[in-house]
């Protein structure tokens, strides 16, 4: 730049004015300096001086107060403490005081009036304070108190304070007449300064003005520059300025800010095209997608990868851009832990990572016309909430720029923003899903009760009406109160009893089915025994006699069962559990179980499933497989020839008639050529103890519950059961289930427990589900027992010896030692005796000791914690078998025993405790 275009720039010219300004301050502070000098030393002066003389003063007075209150305080009370104020101000007094007199030592009238305090101060304490402190120290406690009342010291207290009023008086007057010749001296400084300040503001103003042409003209020329850019619009526009002065390097500057907004700009346009492109992303996939090509793109980054952060905190690749491929690049790993690689070190230590002269075959660009190695590689985590939940990784031909860097920081902070905002919309489309669920839940419900309420508004219609027309008959209703309340107490006294004696029924029930089984149990096992005559000492005809009596106990055992479950039905005690029945299962169940029946009797038996019947629907399978049991099992019983078929198909949307359900069902029809039933007999053949005419069950036999139970099991599983029939034709029964559950199905029966305590002798669902008036062949196996042992040692603990006897006697003939126990605690002396036990049998109800409380105390021993024990029991309910096996019990059978079901536990609990000495083989 020329020199003679930079002599008269805008810091010289501002510094020619300066210094005119300076000068004439200068002059101004001159002359101002030294009258504020005198001030500044007479206000030090009343500030030091006058303040400090009323404070010594002040303080001299204080201390002759505290002397005056000590010497009294002390005189009245004898209390030493008062004593230590007055030895204070007594000691302090006079060291004011001679600070105060060389204060006003140029005041002679001052020093006068204080030398007259001083003397009466000293008159007080000879006359007045040291004579009543010595008195009442000398315990002369009437002479101190007559001194007290006397004062001598008063005239003299007296005094001083009018001397002390006079001394405070007279310095007040003296700090005020300096007071005021200081305004003075104020007032005379004030004029000064307002006109050196007049003449140095004409001065600066015309300075000021010469200057400002010269700075103000090209500033101008700028400013209408700028004013231009904004107007327009138009960031690309730069500031032209022909001076080389200051204006110059301001316009530069300029330049370079609107270089810096159009890149913030510019910035902001890519952030904005970002959040627009995310926002349109409605699946994570696509979200990841869009960021990494977007993001590439715009930082002009030919390789780009991002990694999202998992549940298990690990790192796995979501998207990439130019992902290279085949070798040597398929080693490249998709998954990062955290801290592994550099991926994983970028999200522990949540900051960009920069490397450049990144070694080559590191990773190859490629593209149609070659490839090529970058340079540059950049690792840079993606946070929300300073928690990590991505990681991008790109790969770059050149460093980015600072620009670039930054616009890179805020892309990564969209992108977190966008991915929290997408796993929260996932979260609530989740919630939202699991909220509509419920909410549909919460319509069913709000609907029954909507309708509820509707029947109960009509209810309540019908009761106005009702009122209106009982109001009139109040009278009559009057006369008819007291016997309508005994009426009610008669009532409420019959439901008692019927309550009762249903109580009753149910003990009956439990008791007799108790007292049943025992025997049943012995008889059974005994006749199985002598049925298969291993012996070979009955000849045939005893051995049928056996088979007879076993199959009669079956029978006796199955009625046992159906009063059980009619009973258990009619109180409404029997537990129903809804799952998935399996209906490709059906046709195996129904052949394996009564194919060999309808075999022996030349019957068709044959399954047909129509194709849109579903592979599996809701109900409880257990009481289905119940229920078709008895029906196939009646249909083979009153069939002599032709056949039974089992068809199962659907029936849309059935309307309800009667009793009906109503909706898509599922129909399982038992078809049969059996011998009929008549028109007048269909509706008497459900009830109990019914089987048409009395000359059908003389000839087939049966209780007439089987049907009874079917139908009551078919209500409660929310279908029905119906029947059609000609006499000599056969008979079709038809099962309709829900195919579904239905929305009003009433929920007691899915969470009703079943009351093992009124009716605990109820038989399990496994053998009651199988048993109906004709399948007596069905609940029991007569197969021969095959198991030989090799002389283990049984201890069996049963108070009944019908059961020991028999039970002994079957175990004995298989080669087995047999120890006997009445009760728990017999048999727990045995096993205390040292007697070698390989397996107990241990019944569960027994005097004395039961079975629970033996095996409760057998657990508690060491040496019988692994023991096989096996629960014989004729309570037979989910409860009671429960109770055994938490205490301990490895196995639990109910009574009437299967010798082949004990033979096969005992094998499997002897060589699970003894596996490495085999004591026992199959025979």
């Amino acid at each position: 730049m020329p020199p003679n275009r930079r002599a008269f720039n805008i810091r010289v010219k501002i510094i020619i004015g300066y210094l005119l300004v300076i000068a004439c301050l200068g002059a101004f502070l001159w002359v101002v300096s030294g009258r504020m000098t005198v001030l500044h030393q007479e206000a030090d002066f009343i500030g030091r001086h006058d303040i400090e003389v009323h404070r010594l003063a002040h303080e001299i007075e204080k201390s002759l107060l505290e002397l005056e209150n000590g010497q009294r305080g002390f005189v009245i009370t004898g209390d030493p403490e008062y004593l230590e104020p007055y030895e204070e101000a007594l000691s302090t007094w006079e060291s004011d005081y001679n600070k105060l007199i060389r204060l006003i030592e140029n005041n002679d009238n001052q020093i006068n009036d204080l030398a007259a305090i001083k003397n009466n101060i000293e008159k007080w304490i000879e006359t007045a304070g040291q004579p009543a402190v010595r008195i009442k120290q000398a315990g002369q406690d009437e002479e101190a108190l007559q001194f007290f009342i006397n004062d001598p010291g008063k005239s003299t207290m007296d005094v001083l304070r009018n001397q002390f009023t006079v001394f405070r008086t007279a310095e007040r007057e003296l700090t005020a007449s300096r007071v005021d010749q200081m305004k003075s001296r104020n007032l005379e400084l004030l004029w000064t300064m307002y006109g050196l300040w007049s003449g140095i503001a004409l001065a600066t103003l015309a300075g000021a003005f010469i200057i400002s042409r010269t700075i103000v003209k090209p500033i101008n020329q700028v400013s209408e520059t700028i004013r231009e850019i904004a107007k327009g619009g138009n960031l690309s526009r730069r500031i032209v300025v022909t001076t080389r002065d200051e204006v110059y390097t301001l316009a530069e500057e300029t330049n370079k800010l609107l270089e810096s907004v159009s890149r913030q700009a510019w910035i902001k346009d890519q952030v904005t095209a970002m959040t627009t492109l995310l926002q349109n992303a409605d699946k994570l996939d696509m979200l990841t997608r869009f960021f990494t090509h977007r993001a590439a793109r715009v930082l002009g980054a030919p390789y780009a990868a991002l990694f999202l952060q998992h549940e298990d905190q690990h790192l796995m690749k979501a998207s990439a851009f130019a992902d290279p491929d085949g070798e040597p690049w398929n080693k490249v790993r998709d998954r990062f832990q955290p801290g592994e690689g550099l991926v994983g070190q970028c999200a522990v230590e949540k900051r960009i990572l920069t490397f450049e002269d990144v070694p080559s075959n590191y990773v190859r660009i490629e593209s149609g016309l070659g490839d090529a190695e970058p340079s540059c590689l950049i690792v840079a985590p993606i946070m929300t909430d300073d928690n990590v939940e991505a990681v991008l990784e790109l790969a770059l031909f050149k460093p980015l720029d600072a620009a670039c860097m930054q616009l890179l920081e805020q892309l990564l902070h969209v992108f977190g923003q966008a991915l929290g905002s997408m796993k929260s919309k996932l979260e609530i489309q989740k919630l939202y899903r699991e909220s509509q669920a419920l909410n549909e839940e919460l319509q069913l419900k709000s609907e029954e009760l909507q309708a509820q309420t509707e029947e109960l508004q009509s209810q309540t219609e019908e009761l106005q009406v009702q009122s209106a027309e009982t109001r009139q008959l109040n009278h009559e209703l009057e006369a008819q109160k007291n016997a309508a309340l005994f009426a009610a107490s008669e009532i409420e006294r019959y439901a008692e009893q019927v309550e009762q004696g249903s109580k009753y029924k149910s003990q009956f029930l439990t008791n007799m089915s108790h007292e049943l089984r025992t025997p049943l149990n012995s008889m059974m096992i005994l006749s199985q025994i002598l049925s298969e005559n291993k012996n070979g000492n009955l000849s045939e005809e005893e051995q049928n006699y056996a088979s007879v009596i076993h199959k009669s106990g079956t029978e006796l055992l199955n009625l046992i069962n159906d009063i059980l479950d009619l009973s258990k039905v009619e109180a409404g005690k029997l537990q129903i559990e809804m799952d998935m029945v399996n209906v490709t299962e059906l046709p195996e169940m129904v052949v394996n179980q009564f194919g060999k029946q309808a075999e022996e009797k030349n019957l068709q038996l044959s399954v047909h499933i129509e194709p849109d019947v579903p592979d599996a629907f809701c109900s409880d399978g257990l009481r289905l497989h119940q229920i078709l049991r008895n029906l196939l099992s009646n249909a083979i019983k009153f069939t002599e020839s032709g056949g039974v078929v089992l068809s199962i198909a659907m029936l849309e949307e059935t309307a309800a008639e009667g009793s009906r359900p109503q909706g898509r069902m599922i129909a399982f029809k038992v078809t049969d050529t059996g011998i009929g039933i008549a028109e007048e007999n269909l509706a008497p053949v459900f009830e109990a103890f019914r089987q048409g005419d009395e000359s059908t069950a003389r000839k087939y036999g049966g209780t007439g519950l089987g049907l009874t139970i079917s139908l009551q099991l078919a209500r409660m599983l929310g279908g029905h059961l119906e029947a059609q029939s000609k006499i000599g034709e056969g008979s079709t029964f038809t099962l309709l289930l829900p195919a579904r559950p239905p929305a009003l199905l009433d929920q007691q029966m899915f969470s009703q427990p079943e009351a093992a305590t009124s009716l605990e002798s109820g038989s399990p669902p496994s053998d009651s589900e199988g048993s109906g008036d004709e399948d007596g062949e069905e609940g029991f196996s007569d197969e021969p027992v095959n198991y030989r042992f090799e002389g283990q040692t049984v201890l069996i603990v049963d108070d009944d010896i019908r059961n020991v006897y028999g039970l002994a006697n079957a175990l004995e003939k298989a080669n087995l030692n047999v120890l006997t126990a009445q009760h728990g605690d017999e048999g727990l002396d045995i096993l205390a005796s040292g007697e070698q036990v390989d397996i107990v049998l241990m019944d569960r109800m027994m005097p004395k000791l039961d079975g629970l409380q033996a095996l409760t105390r057998l657990r508690q021993v060491e040496a019988y914690e692994q023991l096989p024990v096996i629960m014989l029991s004729a309570r037979a309910n989910d409860e009671d078998e429960a109770q055994c096996r938490a205490a301990g019990a490895d196995a639990y059978i109910m009574k009437p025993i299967q010798l082949s079901e004990i033979f096969a536990e005992m094998h499997t609990l002897m060589k699970r405790a003894d596996s490495e000495m085999p004591g026992l083989a199959d025979g």
